[in-house]
């Protein structure tokens, strides 16, 4: 009995500790594009950001953690809902990946614009790699997109980074992507798929309420 009793107690605090680590990633999340956008000349262009079909956030991503020489991170993406506003983030994990010598820093906050449906399609899979599965570039930075470089019109996704207070364009490649499982189960209760979360009619969780709050504040145009 005692037995028994002492592992329905860990999974408890299991599951109490992945709920809260997740509602603390979503807060992150918000943060990050509030001070973002809310920079004065140092954001992500407003017509790429109204453009985008989705965007994913990876607060934090960290440097040789849990992959040696590697990185790891986990953060959430969310798409334009056909009548209007954000959708319920799924959450995603980011593993590998170059940032370049000019980032640094042991933590660096990702934002990735998905700009196309070809992109959205690919965030429905099991798992993608940046820059082999999907057309990846660096995003430029300001209030505007100064150019529709070819490498920006022909981009699946637009990839920032921000690191020691640093903002910038960033291609990411070799990064892969998948649905962290785990984390959504956490959030919804059940083992649901990053489609069904994102373009389905799943409830956002009440610890969402401040990221799409902060999308929808800085970009609410209707998915056509």
């Amino acid at each position: 009995m005692k037995l028994k009793q002492l592992v329905l107690f860990a999974m408890s605090a299991s599951l109490v500790f992945g709920a809260n680590d997740a509602v603390k990633r979503l807060q992150e999340s918000a943060t990050t594009i509030s001070e973002i956008m809310g920079a004065s000349d140092k954001s992500i262009p407003q017509d790429l950001l109204d453009k985008a079909e989705c965007v994913v956030i990876v607060p934090g991503l960290k440097k040789g953690a849990f992959i040696i020489g590697g990185k790891f991170g986990r953060g959430f993406v969310t798409c334009r809902k056909e009548a209007a506003g954000w959708s319920a983030p799924a959450a995603m994990r980011v593993e590998g990946g170059s940032f370049g010598f000019q980032i640094g820093g042991s933590e660096t906050d990702v934002i990735m614009l998905v700009m196309n449906k070809s992109g959205m399609d690919k965030l429905f899979t099991s798992k993608f790699t940046l820059g082999a599965d999907a057309s990846v570039a660096a995003g430029p930075v300001g209030r505007t997109s100064s150019a529709e470089t070819d490498a920006l019109m022909r981009a699946e996704i637009l990839t920032y980074s921000r690191s020691r207070g640093i903002f910038a364009g960033i291609a990411l490649n070799g990064a892969t992507l998948r649905p962290d499982d785990d984390t959504n189960r956490d959030l919804y209760g059940s083992a649901l798929t990053t489609k069904e979360i994102v373009m389905g009619n799943t409830r956002p969780p009440a610890s969402a309420s401040a990221l799409i709050a902060d999308l929808n504040k800085y970009s609410s145009r209707r998915s056509k």
